[in-house]
């Protein structure tokens, strides 16, 4: 009998199958070079280090602010929520690569001979990145955090300016765009400040306040909420802030579409007297039962072959509503359901400027912002932290000196706001994907196929040269082309 080859991880199924280990550089991220490109594109990351606050002592650093940054944002978009996986990856060689400031092979130097004790440009560590979230859990650097989410919209639209510019549009900004709005819950299983139980849900929970651009599909604004409010909640002072941001920078007109939860007098009147049209389901109720029995009938014969829908107009005011508004009921025939179906619609529109018809289809668009929200707990469920405590031990001893608590739940909005800031860069590449492949593209698909691309990097002639399998490159190919025709943004750094 031969003798069993040596092998890293004994396979008993198969002694033909040996499995080694080489000092070789290789990686199962590729894709965030990827990743780099399309921030370097949109000059995103440049920007937000030029508006954050930095404190830390100039003298004293190691990792610049901006690839503090660009680690937290990449490992979030590459599916690593955790900041224990910047130890875990801090030599992977495509991360040193796509963070570090320094061009040629330089991030992937190492100690040589003449200098045993140097160390190789390694990623920043856990506790930095828990040192950099607390720092932008600032109240200040928070505001801007927030900001970059539409500074990412306005940035992803304006790099397509030269095909914009062709078609004889603004380059700038679109005619019309409709912003939709939700929150939705962060489910937690600690003691996190905020976090409290929620009766809708029945769970103890975060209920954050999220909205979105529908022409792109990026997060405009997020903001964390406690558990226990309702959908409504402080909805008046995000929405209007952002509707005059939005029409200062991504759109001449916009529009407001939302679920039952928003329709209260408050908002709807603010919509009203800004002048911003807007469309928000309405709950059933009583009253709108009442209104609609009567066409809750099929019409005698055989039905068709294709379900039915119905469209009726009303003037219908609530309780809580200062005068009468227009109201659509949707009566629909479901294939196998004895009984009609319907739903309702509440409108600031004109039936001149939008029919029934009109208004139920710029509604049901919402179906893509319902499956971007998906797609984002989905794919970039936010890790939050848990409850603040002091430290009562440092490596087995008693620390001298006790430091105060952080805002625990400003950290955990500032880590939600990374999260959808990373989603925007992750959603360019897949809108890139898309329109160079003519097919539907996710971003957990686009992560998936491209960001978790396995490469070995060589280098070869003062370059570092990344190897990546065939069926990859076309991938690459198709994103590089798109990314070729979106004009690099300047950076403008903060006023003094």
């Amino acid at each position: 009998m031969g003798e069993v080859q040596d092998t890293l991880f004994p396979l008993d199924f198969n002694r033909s199958i040996v499995i080694e280990d080489r000092p070789e550089r290789l990686t199962a991220d590729a894709g965030v070079l990827a990743l780099r490109q399309i921030d370097h594109r949109l000059g995103l990351t440049d920007w937000l280090a030029t508006q954050l606050t930095d404190p830390r002592n100039p003298d004293l650093i190691t990792h610049p602010q901006v690839e503090l940054l660009r680690t937290r944002l990449y490992l979030i978009a590459q599916g690593h929520r955790d900041g224990d996986d910047a130890d875990r990856l801090g030599l992977d060689p495509a991360f040193r690569l796509a963070i570090s400031q320094r061009r040629g092979t330089a991030p992937l130097d190492e100690p040589d001979a003449e200098h045993p004790d140097g160390q190789p440009h390694a990623l920043a560590s856990q506790p930095t990145l828990s040192r950099l979230l607390a720092t932008l859990a600032g109240e200040g650097n928070r505001r801007v955090l927030r900001q970059s989410l539409l500074e990412s919209a306005k940035r992803h639209l304006q790099a397509r300016r030269k095909r914009a510019a062709r078609n004889g549009d603004d380059p700038r900004r679109l005619r019309s765009g409709t912003l939709d709005i939700d929150s939705y819950v962060v489910v937690v299983h600690g003691h996190q400040p905020g976090a409290t139980y929620n009766g809708h849900y029945q769970t103890v929970c975060y209920h954050p306040l999220a909205a979105q651009f529908a022409p792109t599909g990026d997060w405009l604004d997020m903001t964390l909420r406690e558990g226990h409010v309702h959908t409504a909640h402080a909805a008046t002072a995000f929405l209007f802030d952002l509707l005059a941001r939005v029409e200062a920078e991504l759109c001449q007109v916009s529009d407001v579409r939302g679920d039952a939860g928003f329709p209260e007098e408050e908002l709807l009147a603010g919509l009203e007297a800004r002048r911003k049209p807007y469309v928000f389901r309405l709950r059933n109720n009583a009253v709108l039962d009442r209104l609609i029995e009567p066409y809750l009938y099929r019409p005698p014969g055989r039905p068709p072959a294709e379900p039915r829908l119905w469209l009726y107009e009303f003037a219908y005011q609530a309780e809580s509503w200062s005068r009468p508004r227009r109201v659509v009921g949707v009566v629909r025939e479901v294939p196998g359901e004895l009984f009609l179906e319907s739903f309702f619609l509440v409108t600031s529109w004109m039936v001149a400027q939008k029919d029934a018809a009109a208004l139920l289809e710029h509604y049901r668009q919402r179906g893509t912002f319902e499956s971007h929200l998906g797609e984002f707990k989905d794919a970039f469920d936010p890790a939050l932290s848990s409850s603040p405590r002091v430290k009562a031990h440092y490596r087995g001893r008693t620390p001298k000196k006790r430091y105060g608590t952080r805002d625990a739940f400003a950290c955990n909005e500032a880590l939600l706001v990374l999260h959808a800031l990373a989603f925007n860069l992750a959603n360019v590449g897949r809108a890139g994907l898309e329109h160079t492949t003519r097919s539907g593209w996710t971003i957990r698909s686009f992560r998936e196929h491209l960001l978790k691309t396995p490469a070995r990097v060589l280098l070869h002639a003062r370059r570092a040269v990344v190897v990546i399998n065939d069926l990859a490159a076309y991938y690459w190919q198709r994103l590089a082309r798109f990314l070729a025709t979106l004009a690099p943004q300047p950076i403008i750094a903060r006023a003094p």
